[in-house]
């Protein structure tokens, strides 16, 4: 399973993009950063998009991708939350904002939705997908995705601190998780349910005592800022974790082996 990070920041620049996985070049998990990272060609390969809540840095592309494959003829599959369906078509495909691609052309909508629930599995073109319920300010999922070989990853989206729960249904290859701002913003992240370094560090010691391992980590959603301040952070706590630890960057790319 190979993940490419189109994006991997909270705020988007030159270079920086809103964080976006691709997975095999088919399947987008997340669209901050999708059609300003892809070619026309590209996006026209994928086979559906991943959302794992409503706000604007994860779901700004979707009416972009949806121009560009109603202009070529192309339908595409969307899986997420009924929030997310909620503010798509209310706030971006409301017919004002961008046309509502979940029923134009009517014959073969460019747009499919399909809702996942908390902990609901699907089959999405060849892989295995199961929402879970992630603790952020709006509801939000993570995705544990499962390739034909069986290699896993789960990325979490937005979440603050209090994974014990998700922890329990999952146990990736590789976790991709966000870490938005650095430990003196702690109060901050509880707040809003984001993560810094430390926050993390303790969700990865519950983690590895509820599961007896820990994954590969790459953080994601930092701010950039203060990114060189995370990274050294991150780096104390893979240290003391004796674990892998690493901030994506935009057109990184990671090759998960089958166990």
């Amino acid at each position: 399973m190979k993940i490419r990070f189109l994006g991997a920041h909270n705020t988007e620049s030159r270079t920086t993009r809103h964080t976006c996985l691709l997975i095999d070049d088919v399947l987008a998990v997340d669209a901050g950063g999708l059609t300003s990272r892809l070619s026309f060609r590209r996006q026209t390969r994928l086979k559906a998009v991943l959302l794992t809540h409503e706000h604007y840095d994860h779901i700004r592309d979707v009416g972009a991708l949806a121009m560009n494959l109603y202009l070529r003829k192309r339908s595409i599959d969307i899986y997420s939350t009924q929030p997310v369906f909620d503010t798509l078509k209310a706030n971006i495909l409301n017919g004002q904002t961008y046309p509502n691609f979940f029923e134009r052309p009517p014959e073969q909508p460019t747009l499919r939705f399909t809702l996942m629930a908390p902990h609901e599995t699907r089959q999405v073109d060849g892989y295995v997908v199961e929402a879970i319920p992630m603790s952020h300010s709006v509801p939000a999922v993570g995705y544990r995705i499962s390739g034909p070989g069986g290699a896993t990853v789960f990325y979490t989206g937005d979440t603050g601190p209090g994974l014990y729960e998700s922890w329990r249904h999952i146990s990736p290859n590789l976790l991709v998780i966000e870490v938005t701002a650095s430990n003196r913003y702690d109060e901050f992240a509880n707040a809003s349910r984001h993560l810094t370094p430390d926050l993390l560090k303790q969700e990865l010691i519950t983690f590895r005592e509820l599961k007896g391992y820990l994954p590969d980590v790459v953080a994601v959603h930092m701010s950039p800022s203060i990114e060189s301040e995370i990274a050294g952070q991150l780096a104390t706590v893979a240290e003391e974790l004796d674990a892998t630890i690493v901030c994506a960057r935009e057109g990184m790319e990671i090759d998960i082996q089958s166990p």
